[in-house]
């Protein structure tokens, strides 16, 4: 009779879970954003334009989105918290006050090489920006209004003219266990883009390692056009690993099985400490060259959606 129970439940759990899962994905979201058309209008390509660091810009129909916005110089020194700073080696592709108009800011966590001092005090404060719900807390305290928090497999349901992008937090974990609570909690994002009978799906990483969670991610996400991964192997006090190096860069890459990634976060920052070149090699001996593509500071990979 156990025996009888367990396979009962074994072939419950094979059936209902995939089922659970994809109607957790096509639950309607909890949050809406209906966008003014008369901001950024389409005149540019469907395409993502790499800054430096984490930040791009993805345009899409008309939406113009910047992830995890930093402008600092090369020289200049972002602070990391308990009095920890990192020097930045490069400079951005673009400066701040020559962006285009934004209509949505993506932030993987509240750190200043994510968000700079820069954008702290020149960021317009009713962007919509989306991130953790404690960053969303503070980024309402420094007066930005229009911050929203998101909990992991939490959705943001935006619009712009016939455009549409469902906006949907994916776990992250900066870190080993151990010093999780010692830095901020930070969160990935999946981006599926609508609208004028094409779609999209687009994963970003955020700074996260590897870890069970993320084997959740293929499984309700399946299909996913193309991944922006958070690289560099960020080394905190010479000792500890907080973000992907070559290693832990290949194995996202081969769970989340993109058609296409793009490496970012690899080569900006003293604590970076796995150059682009390792990963490079990394992928070549796992095979999957074929499965990457790679930007300098200000080039643009064309966005090719499905119909």
């Amino acid at each position: 009779m156990k025996r009888l129970i367990f396979v009962i439940n074994t072939v419950l759990a094979l059936v209902v879970t995939p089922l659970a899962l994809a109607q957790a994905e096509q639950a309607p979201p909890r949050h809406t954003l209906a966008l003014p058309t008369a901001i950024a209008p389409a005149t540019a390509e469907d395409s993502v334009q790499f800054i430096g660091t984490a930040t791009v810009l993805i345009r899409w129909q008309g939406l113009t989105i910047m992830t995890d916005p930093n402008f600092l110089h090369k020289g200049d020194h972002a602070h990391l918290g308990y009095g920890l700073t990192s020097e930045r080696l490069t400079n951005p592709a673009i400066e701040f006050g020559a962006l285009p108009p934004i209509d949505l800011v993506l932030l993987s966590h509240l750190h200043d090489d994510h968000f700079d001092r820069t954008v702290q005090e020149k960021l317009n404060r009713d962007i919509p920006i989306v991130t953790t719900p404690t960053a969303a807390r503070q980024l309402r305290n420094m007066g930005f209004r229009k911050a929203l928090g998101l909990e992991t497999w939490e959705a943001l349901q935006v619009t712009k003219g016939a455009a549409t992008l469902r906006v949907t937090a994916m776990p992250g974990r900066h870190g080993p266990l151990a010093v999780v609570p010692f830095l901020p909690t930070v969160m990935g994002t999946m981006l599926d883009f609508g609208g004028n009978g094409a779609r999209y799906r687009m994963y970003v990483s955020g700074d996260t390692m590897v870890y069970d969670d993320i084997e959740d991610i293929p499984r309700r996400y399946p299909g996913i056009d193309l991944a922006l991964l958070h690289l560099g192997g960020t080394r905190l006090l010479g000792l500890v690993t907080v973000t992907m190096d070559a290693r832990e860069g290949v194995k996202m890459l081969r769970l989340i099985a993109p058609q296409r990634a793009i490496p970012i976060h690899y080569n900006d920052y003293t604590v970076f400490k796995s150059p682009l070149s390792d990963f490079q090699q990394a992928v070549e001996e796992a095979g999957l060259a074929d499965k990457v593509s790679y930007l300098k500071h200000g080039e643009s990979y064309r966005i090719e959606p499905r119909k």
